[in-house]
């Protein structure tokens, strides 16, 4: 009797071990198949969250009238005004006569307009005559800003002095001092060598010429505001300058 009852112990042992395994198999097929369920469903999520996040920009439309002229409108600054109106003949002409578009002077908004008209050319010379406009009341000479006109490898570089280095107050002052220099000789010297054109205008500094003569006199500067003396700036000029002009 012993004996039996130690049989069916083990047997029900044995029984009582097996049963767990199916169910573990059985618990394991659910996560399996629940793991598949939930990743359909964060796939369809991810799926919906794409169609609805992703932005639906219209094209883009190019800013023309009625009519199907185009149009550049250039924000004329406060203390620029007098200047503008001085010299607006010769903004004038050149826009008219030469590049064949309309210009005109917003009072309300403030903005010089200029568009295409029907003895326009070239559609090119609307971004040209706003370049021309632009370099104007940024501070440089109608001369030197019509160069952007004749020639198309002019471009305008502008920088802070804080960009270079962070200066305030009297530090500041000294640095755009350092590349003025006395009466402006540093810096007529710098466009000189360099053959460009600079405008400092109170800590944003303009360079109007080439790509490659735009770098040289922004290293430059960038040594004066650094604080390096006139002198040394010149010598590293005149030679960087030396090397570019044997290069062409």
């Amino acid at each position: 009797n012993i004996n039996m009852d130690t049989k069916t112990a083990d047997i029900n042992k044995e029984e009582e071990f097996e049963q767990p395994k199916q169910r573990k198999a059985l618990k394991r097929k659910m996560d399996v198949d629940e793991g598949e369920d939930d990743s359909k469903m964060e796939q369809m999520s991810s799926e919906k969250m794409d169609t609805v996040l992703k932005p639906a920009f219209p094209p883009l439309k190019k800013e023309k009238l009625a009519d199907g002229t185009e149009i550049r409108k250039v924000p004329v600054p406060r203390h620029r005004y007098s200047p503008l109106k001085e010299n607006w003949m010769k903004i004038f002409e050149p826009i008219v006569e030469h590049l064949k578009l309309q210009v005109r002077f917003n009072l309300k908004t403030r903005h010089v307009e200029i568009r295409t008209c029907k003895d326009t050319v070239d559609i090119q010379n609307l971004q040209k005559a706003a370049d021309f406009v632009r370099a104007f009341l940024l501070g440089f000479e109608v001369e030197d800003a019509l160069a952007l006109v004749r020639l198309d490898d002019l471009f305008i570089d502008t920088f802070e002095v804080t960009d270079v280095k962070m200066l305030k107050g009297d530090h500041l002052a000294r640095a755009i001092g350092r590349v003025a220099g006395k009466g402006g000789r540093t810096k007529y010297t710098v466009e000189n060598v360099t053959k460009t054109r600079i405008v400092l205008a109170d800590s944003k500094i303009h360079i109007l010429g080439s790509y490659q003569n735009i770098a040289i006199a922004r290293r430059a500067i960038c040594n004066l505001i650094m604080g390096s003396p006139p002198n040394k700036v010149y010598g590293t000029l005149r030679s960087v300058a030396a090397r570019a002009t044997e290069r062409f």
